[in-house]
């Protein structure tokens, strides 16, 4: 899984053959990649907000208890694999109208290995500050868009001129999706602990 990380940060074209040549499964793809990654921004959003907190522009710290950061973590962290699965399926839908026709189960991997650079950046939560976690997030969000787009034609066999309209489409899907995650992350940290 290590090896995967630092490949796709240091050489993705090579790396993504390398994961192509590998014909992993979903369920070892959840097991030793994406289920350890997505762990890191909910780790470091519970550590951040229970003991710093979000450090607003004023100065002044917003807390979350250990019970309302605990289930807003384990329902980001949910949210996060599905989304992962969610972004597969989207692929494969969008996939289906080009000749090599991917399979769903490699574009699953497929996106679960181009949402590694935003579990990385999920590292800032650990010192919460909102601008701060923007701009690392809009970084990891950027570089995912470059994997997407640079694994299109090694990984999914789909040529690179007609991979561009794919993964555009695909990076605005992405975000959307990344927003509603956002939004009922939010919505559970804000009115979460009437809920319980």
């Amino acid at each position: 899984m290590v090896s995967h990380v630092w490949g796709l940060l240091a050489h993705p074209s090579a790396e993504f053959e390398q994961i192509k040549s590998e014909n992993e499964s979903v369920s070892h793809l959840y097991t030793h990649h994406v289920l350890l990654l997505a762990a890191i921004p909910v780790v470091c959003a519970f550590i951040g907000t229970t003991q710093l907190g979000w450090l607003s522009g004023e100065g002044h710290a917003i807390r979350l208890d250990m019970f309302t950061a605990l289930y807003t973590a384990v329902a980001f962290y949910l949210l996060m694999l599905a989304g992962v699965a969610a972004m597969g399926k989207v692929i494969h839908w969008m996939a289906r109208r080009y000749e090599s026709r991917p399979s769903l189960h490699r574009c699953m991997v497929f996106a679960g290995y181009v949402a590694t650079p935003m579990f990385l950046s999920g590292v800032v939560a650990l010192y919460p500050v909102v601008w701060l976690c923007l701009f690392v997030g809009i970084i990891g969000l950027c570089y995912s868009g470059y994997l997407l787009n640079l694994g299109i034609p090694h990984f999914l066999n789909i040529d690179s001129k007609e991979g561009f309209i794919f993964s555009s489409s695909t990076f605005a899907i992405g975000i959307l999706l990344l927003e509603l995650l956002l939004g009922v992350t939010v919505l559970l940290w804000g009115y979460g602990s009437w809920l319980f």
